[in-house]
């Protein structure tokens, strides 16, 4: 089928920026991800990912880690698991 159908969006510059150096990474244009998507959304019938409202606490683990605050580092699947007194 071809392709005539026009999507027009507003996008933070920063953010398009940044992804679309991902999509140039991953091989694929900015059309081509939307056209995934779309098609994702088609066979799914709904959003293909989580759509979720963070609760308190993961929220402030976000941030914490985003400034590499309150973080246990690892150096190894044993050692964590032994931190983890699993």
């Amino acid at each position: 089928m071809a392709k005539s159908s026009t999507v027009r969006a507003r996008i933070e510059p920063n953010l398009k920026a940044d992804v679309e150096r991902l999509f140039s990474k991953l091989g694929i244009s900015t059309t081509e991800a939307i056209n995934l998507f779309y098609r994702q959304v088609k066979l799914r019938n709904g959003i293909p990912f989580n759509v979720v409202v963070l609760n308190k606490t993961t929220e402030k683990v976000f941030k914490d880690t985003d400034i590499s605050r309150n973080l246990i580092r690892c150096d190894d699947a044993d050692d964590m698991f032994k931190k983890l007194k699993i």
